[in-house]
């Protein structure tokens, strides 16, 4: 068995640990599909926490298993003891065992030279038992000022200990997302809310979603395949690739880049079969379409939103979009004083908390402060551009273009160091093309601080209104 996998691992270029993770990861489509027929809700928790602590097993060890109970023990013990705080509790302690386990497995290095660990599937479980405490803590406040997030996943009694567990290991969808949170799970297994059984319309068929999450899998993994082996991370730190003129070495960044992404499409696929197929994934009926259902849930990636963004603003809500609001609802609103607008700070520390969540590594941190600069940067000429009057449409569609052109080059270039992660490595590629993703930024946000342009005047009816 072991000399036949290795066999399919070199066939396919990747190591046997990662291959049995694969094994795991795919396996979590007909184990979430089977928990469509255990009857009962208790049944259904049972089945959530036992399948995925077995696939954890299976896929990391034992030790895995141990490392996701001491943050999951720890959370539930703060909610029970510390209600008051057990959000603010559970955020330090998740995080700093999470960072803790980055550093001791440079889970960094590993994922770059192709091997894996469980700290990937850590990430994701931390967010869940984050987001659960805080909720809970939430459940003690008044409704009046609450956000709108808020007063919809507040909870107000303590979930049971195998409603939790089933929670943060339901079938296996801690290994890659979504995060999702603990009152939709809990109405999901009891059929309420939005999976009520009604006489009026059943609930949507999930197969075909799922067949069309499956061949974008499919498709995704077999580019990724082909690109890889033309545009290895490794030539960054080759002679050939400094021998290059400045636009062959900012397009090999690009494709350096699109190529890796290839991957995460990937495994978001598979991670959104698995949740469509058992129903979670489900969040209503399109209001265009009243017969058309929704799997938004289960949505971690909008692949062409993503590939072609016409503002960096835009990329949070269709990159990694489950993590992005995670961080909206629990980091970036939460810092936000009443009365007061957001700002840099605000953007520029919720961007910190997903570099450490990340891994404490040179390349996560410059690549997470040089996406605060890149959406502070593409807000500046989104203003230019709305300043402009409707009647110059030629000019408006050139300064969204440069928007998209903006967005381009500095996603690209800093995403480098989000790949390679060592500070020498990192400083390395940048300067290979004269820091120009880092230069643009700043001086668009000191320029917006120059070039204020007039709000644009509404129509007198729009006033009235």
């Amino acid at each position: 068995m072991e000399l036949e996998m290795e066999s399919i691992a070199a066939a396919i270029g990747v190591s046997v640990p990662v291959l049995r993770f694969l094994h795991c990861f795919v396996a979590t489509i007909p184990v979430s599909l089977a928990w469509r027929l255990v009857p009962g809700t208790l049944p259904k928790h049972l089945y959530a926490a036992v399948t995925g602590a077995v696939l954890s097993y299976l896929s990391f060890g034992l030790s895995s298993n141990l490392h996701f109970l001491i943050p999951m023990a720890l959370g539930y013990a703060s909610m029970r003891l510390f209600r008051r705080h057990c959000g603010i509790i559970t955020f330090f302690i998740g995080f700093g065992y999470l960072i803790g386990c980055h550093v001791y497995y440079m889970s960094g290095d590993a994922w770059k030279e192709g091997g894996i660990d469980a700290t990937g599937a850590l990430m994701v479980l931390t967010l869940k038992v984050v987001s659960c405490a805080i909720n809970y803590g939430d459940g003690l406040l008044k409704e009046e000022g609450l956000r709108d997030a808020q007063k919809k996943y507040r909870l107000i009694h303590c979930p049971s200990i195998i409603e939790y567990i089933g929670y943060c290991l339901c079938c296996g969808s801690h290994f890659a997302g979504p995060v999702y949170e603990i009152k939709d799970y809990l109405e999901w297994t009891e059929a309420k809310g939005i999976w009520a059984h009604s006489n009026d319309r059943s609930l949507p068929s999930p197969y075909g979603a799922t067949l069309r999450a499956l061949v974008q899998a499919a498709v995704c993994m077999g580019l990724y395949l082909y690109l890889v082996p033309q545009y290895p991370l490794s030539r960054f730190s080759e002679p050939i690739y400094y021998e290059w003129g400045f636009w062959q070495r900012l397009r090999y960044q690009y494709m350096s880049g699109l190529t890796a992404r290839w991957k995460y499409y990937f495994i978001w696929s598979i991670s959104e079969a698995s949740i469509i197929i058992s129903g979670l994934g489900f969040t209503g009926w399109s209001d265009s379409s009243h017969s058309k259902p929704q799997w938004d849930r289960a949505k971690n990636v909008d692949i062409l939103g993503g590939e072609l963004a016409t503002s960096a603003v835009q990329l949070p809500l269709v990159w990694n979009i489950q993590v992005s609001t995670w961080l909206r609802y629990y980091v970036y609103e939460r810092l936000i004083q009443k009365g007061k607008k957001p700002g840099f700070l605000q953007l520029l520390a919720t961007q910190t908390v997903s570099a450490v969540w990340h891994g404490l590594y040179p390349g996560y941190m410059i690549f997470f402060v040089q996406s605060a600069l890149m959406i502070a940067g593409s807000r500046v000429i989104y203003r230019w551009q709305q300043a402009i009057s409707p009647k110059n449409a030629l000019l408006r569609k050139m300064m969204a273009f440069a928007n998209f052109a903006y967005t381009l080059l500095v996603l690209n270039y800093s995403c480098i160091g989000f790949l390679v992660l060592s500070m020498k490595e990192t400083v390395a590629a940048y300067r290979s093309v004269y820091f120009v993703g880092t230069i643009v930024p700043i001086v668009l946000i000191l320029l917006g601080h120059i070039i204020k342009p007039a709000k644009p005047v509404r129509p007198k009816t729009q006033k009235s209104q």
